[in-house]
């Protein structure tokens, strides 16, 4: 049993029943999604890609996404979900690790010719129609099922930001994905067939792999036709459909609020609009939650995972937000909610034993979401897995109800407006301008995006630095979202007594500024 399998059983049973969206717009039922992308699985085979080999997904947000999605696995092979966001250099360098001879681009995020590959097929264009074309008429059967796999076969490969400036590829199996999907359904929200998701945030990511459970369930899944987030255009969208649900990074969740309460939207406005928006990716303030809450009722689940455990962690459940009746209300509404039903989660000593209620550690997940490893990197592997455990780098404190509030992230790691940053990656880049000495980049609160990367810099002797000449030196050699927002030239940056960069320091110096 595979994930193609999913989008089979759902062609056989519904195949006339709506399935994919753009906008209002039908674009596939559920017979036609399965025809699409068996035709698909059937011509890349054709072409000579084997079962276990990557296939990289470049795109933004984009009708097709989940056809091309489910026409890989199809064919048995592995997909490389792309941040849209990404440089080309940065892309070029996943294509170069994951081994990857095909890539699907859309052509407003991709140049025209990636390095590295055999094979660049724009969605857009007529070869994508052809690859995509099923014969008129035709009727999915089961013996056109899709290439047989093993559960622990890879299905997704993901490039996670890593400490060293260099992405690490998370190895997620088929049992993986399909036990995040199953456990959708237990721990955040049931789903009907009559429901619809929204891909407003990026496809590439969690919203994305939200598309698997609403297959299960035969749900419709939808493409706003702004292929983002557009907060005036999502409400309207559920208006017309029907009430959608959504995963958002905080900084999505803050538009939508603001919009509502712009607009003088009352919660049952909202409802009307809105199901369910399962909120993660970054830390939600308390008073933002708190507003939503009053704003747009009660129509938020929080969940807590990572790439390496792909949306499963713990959760914070709609009847645990709403239950303002508890003591301990507020300190609920701050933590991450409870570990969801396929991991176990606890909260551990640097040499791994577990903590006391209320201890500050490192949070440690076990269970069948756990990534396989990383790809081609048995050292990080070792590091990260441990005994059965995932390590997750991120520092939190269990209560005696084993509700989980995070602290701080121990690698260092930013996540601005719902996307990773790890400092040492800008670090390395400035580093390599004219006239740049030192520099330290760290995080620092911002109410809109959760956090911005603020660089303090110190110049060489007799340099004189400009924001600007820094900022166009990044824009080259990364993505744009990573680039820092601020810009601080100082005289020398502090360390301690073994050379080491206080950067508990400068935030404090940015909390004090601010």
């Amino acid at each position: 049993m595979t994930l193609a399998h999913l989008l089979l059983r759902q062609a056989l049973v519904a195949p006339e029943r709506t399935a994919l969206l753009h906008g209002t717009r039908v674009s596939a039922t559920f017979g036609q999604w399965a025809a699409r992308s068996a035709a698909l699985a059937r011509r890349l085979r054709q072409a000579g890609l084997h079962p276990g080999e990557r296939v990289v997904v470049f795109m933004r947000n984009h009708p097709r996404y989940l056809e091309i999605l489910w026409g890989a696995w199809w064919a048995g092979l592995v997909v490389v979900p792309v941040n849209a966001k990404l440089h080309p250099a940065e892309v070029e360098w996943i294509i170069d690790d994951a081994q990857a001879r095909w890539a699907f681009v859309t052509g407003d995020v991709a140049p025209p010719a990636l390095r590295g590959l055999q094979q660049q097929i724009d969605v857009d264009s007529a070869a994508a129609d052809a690859l995509l074309a099923a014969p008129a008429g035709h009727a999915m059967g089961a013996e056109e099922g899709p290439v047989d796999r093993d559960p622990q076969d890879l299905a997704w490969l993901f490039y996670t930001s890593g400490t060293t400036g260099r992405p690490k590829g998370v190895m997620l199996t088929h049992r993986n994905l399909m036990t995040m999907g199953l456990t959708y359904f237990n721990d955040v929200d049931a789903i009907g067939a009559d429901d619809l998701i929204v891909h407003a945030a990026p496809m590439s990511h969690g919203c994305g792999l939200y598309a698997i459970p609403h297959l299960m369930a035969g749900a419709r899944q939808v493409v706003p036709a702004s292929g983002g987030v557009d907060p005036a255009e999502l409400f309207e969208l559920g208006r017309a459909l029907g009430p959608l649900s959504t995963f958002a990074a905080p900084t999505i969740v803050k538009r939508l609020v603001d919009h509502a309460a712009a607009a003088g939207l009352t919660p049952q406005d909202a409802a009307a609009s809105f199901k369910t928006i399962v909120y993660g990716g970054a830390p939600m303030y308390l008073a933002d939650i708190e507003r939503a809450l009053r704003v747009m009722g009660p129509r938020f689940v929080q969940i807590y995972g990572q790439g390496e455990t792909p949306m499963v962690g713990t959760a914070l459940a709609r009847h645990h937000l709403a239950d303002a009746d508890h003591p301990r209300h507020l300190e609920r509404l701050g933590s991450v909610g409870v570990a969801q039903t396929p991991v176990q989660l606890r909260v551990a000593d640097e040499r791994g034993r577990s903590l006391p209620p209320g201890e500050i550690g490192e949070v440690l997940v076990r269970g069948d979401t756990v990534m396989a490893g990383y790809w081609r990197n048995p050292e990080a592997s070792a590091g990260a897995l441990r005994d059965g455990w995932l390590w997750t780098g991120d520092v939190g404190s269990l209560d005696g109800d084993g509700f989980l509030t995070l602290k701080d992230r121990s690698k260092d790691l930013l996540i601005s407006g719902g996307s990773n940053i790890y400092p040492r990656e800008v670090e390395e880049v400035l580093l390599t301008a004219p006239g740049v000495a030192e520099v330290a980049v760290v995080g620092a609160p911002d109410a809109e995006w959760g956090e911005v990367v603020v660089a303090f810099v110190v110049a060489r002797a007799g340099a004189d630095l400009d924001a600007a000449a820094l900022d166009a030196h990044c824009l080259d050699r990364i993505a744009r979202f990573k680039r820092p927002k601020q810009y601080r030239f100082v005289d020398s940056l502090p360390k301690n007594n073994y050379g080491k960069v206080l950067k508990t320091a400068l935030r404090q110096r940015l909390r004090e500024a601010s």
